[in-house]
């Protein structure tokens, strides 16, 4: 099952499907297209995550939300061949810091996982929410529910730790991959957009605190 579930998610092939589309004529649509495009314009980051005028801060984390889960699903899934049970039993960031998972169904009390497992059942719960009409709504007029920025926080403060693990245990790969610039501004992108909003807790934020040289700031 193990192996199916990662199939699932990472194509061995590297080429990835982003697991959720915005319907374009959507207002989430033209948001997602106003984001990607200040993204590519070379603006500043931090000014980048900034709620644009006039926009919803629901809309606007909604649509980071779902972006951050395609592009660190990505970047993961190109690094998934170097993450194994053999060399990454349990799934943590250093000796410091051990992650385990649970969930409303499986793992009621936190377990330890390693980290492809760890990386599966993440992956899994978070599109199985952003799929979620009640907790993502997609038509116009719907409001989203009240634990909204709740739910967002507990899938970003997750997602972080991919970059955690990645960073920790497998920037080697990832410098010898060429994909350091990229995965660099991913998570700038990401840790400010966080920060913007305070959507993780700082003590969450700790394992990167120093982070990898050749990191720009």
């Amino acid at each position: 099952a193990m192996a199916l579930c990662l199939k699932q998610v990472f194509n061995k092939d590297k080429t990835f499907r982003p697991r959720k589309k915005f319907e374009p004529g959507t207002q989430r649509f033209e948001l997602y297209k106003k984001a990607q495009a200040s993204l590519k314009s070379g603006l500043d980051l931090k000014a980048v995550v900034q709620l644009p005028p006039g926009e919803s801060i629901n809309d606007w984390i909604a649509v980071h939300v779902v972006d951050f889960f395609n592009r660190i699903n990505l970047i993961y899934g190109t690094m998934s061949e170097y993450c194994t049970e053999r060399s990454c039993p349990i799934m943590s960031g250093g000796l410091k810091y051990e992650y385990r998972w649970q969930d409303d169904s499986k793992y009621k009390k936190p377990t330890k996982l390693s980290a492809p497992q760890y990386m599966c059942m993440l992956m899994d719960w978070i599109e199985m929410l952003i799929n979620n009409e009640d907790i993502f709504p997609t038509r116009i007029g719907v409001p989203f529910p009240k634990q909204f920025q709740q739910v967002c926080t507990k899938i970003l403060t997750r997602l972080f730790r991919v970059f955690v693990h990645v960073y920790i245990h497998h920037f080697d790969s990832i410098i010898n991959m060429g994909a350091e610039a990229h995965v660099n501004t991913c998570y700038k992108h990401f840790y400010y957009f966080i920060r913007e909003f305070s959507l993780v807790d700082h003590r969450e934020l700790e394992p990167l605190v120093r982070m990898p040289q050749g990191w720009g700031g």
